[in-house]
């Protein structure tokens, strides 16, 4: 345990001396190529430090938020986009706050394309609101019930999967904004937007589950190919999940070290198929695409847990 720690502090180090450098380095270079290619030690850096942590747990995690996420905030920084291209310039430690920590900042320069007002910072209002310790007394819950619900049907065990899943990802997302917000003062988004009220695969994916991530993707792959590229937007979408895919792919080999066997990539890849469908029949039929709540709801819900069920947990469960 305590050699375990030891590289954990070493890593975490080395994190910030990277953060550091990057913070030093950026504004002596122009936005673009020269400042992404500044950036490539750093990248290569990222991808082989979660290695160096035994635990699935924590190697897990620190794949997740600086392999994953503070890669691509600064891809996006590197172009002066994303969370940490601010108009004025930051303080290292909320630049290194930012880059490091899952955390969504509001504020104008989030994307070189807005869409709606939700990509700028609006906030929809919770219908069913669960505060901090609430999701802890349920995740708690869930953790101790563990042992009784995985001798019922396995669809029930995937449906506690998920959930643990969740709250498990909010819980640390929320004490991230916790901490920025009342260290530094800056305004925050919540990280989830209630996804057990997803009534579709596009509202679920793009409007509900893992805002941080959707909006990073969708500022560091969708934008991209929909307008640099000049591919349509099934393909940009489809193009955002198989990205999403891979790297989920990356995390779980982090965690179980073996082999890929592209089975958590497969689920990502029919998600942004369905999605890709999903939008091209919404945008050919318009009004005429009307499902009523209660049945669109349920619906997404099935399918989310049983490809789930189907492809995401068997490879962590074996």
């Amino acid at each position: 345990m305590g050699s375990e720690l030891i590289s954990l502090m070493k890593v975490i180090l080395i994190s910030m001396a990277s953060l550091l450098y990057c913070y030093f380095i950026a504004p002596k270079l122009p936005k673009g190529k020269f400042r992404l290619i500044s950036f490539l030690p750093v990248f290569s850096l990222f991808l082989v430090l979660p290695l160096y942590v035994s635990s699935a747990f924590l190697s897990s995690s620190f794949a997740f938020i600086v392999t994953w996420l503070t890669t691509f905030k600064l891809v996006l920084f590197s172009f002066n986009l994303g969370p940490l291209a601010f108009d004025s310039k930051l303080s290292f430690p909320l630049f290194a706050s930012i880059a490091f920590l899952p955390t969504r900042i509001k504020h104008s320069k989030t994307a070189k394309y807005v869409q709606n007002q939700e990509e700028v910072g609006k906030e929809p209002h919770p219908k069913i609101p669960l505060n901090l310790p609430a999701k802890v007394v349920i995740f708690v819950m869930l953790i101790m019930g563990k042992k009784y619900y995985e001798i019922v049907d396995p669809i029930a065990k995937s449906c506690m999967n998920c959930a643990m899943l969740y709250f498990y990802l909010d819980m640390i997302m929320c004490l991230s904004n916790v901490f920025v917000r009342s260290r530094f003062g800056v305004e925050v988004s919540r990280p989830f937007n209630e996804p057990y009220l997803a009534t579709s695969l596009q509202n679920f994916w793009g409007r509900r589950w893992n805002r941080l991530v959707s909006e990073t993707l969708h500022n560091a792959v969708y934008q991209p190919v929909r307008y640099e590229v000049g591919g349509p937007r099934w393909m940009a979408v489809v193009v955002v999940f198989v990205v999403s895919g891979l790297m989920h792919e990356l995390l779980l080999y982090y965690i179980i070290r073996v082999i890929p066997t592209w089975e958590v990539t497969w689920f990502f890849v029919i998600h942004g198929l369905c999605v890709a469908v999903e939008i091209e029949l919404k945008r050919a039929l318009g009004k005429r695409w009307r499902i009523h709540w209660a049945v669109s709801g349920p619906l997404t819900t099935v399918f989310l847990v049983a490809t789930a069920h189907w492809l995401l947990f068997p490879p962590l469960l074996r």
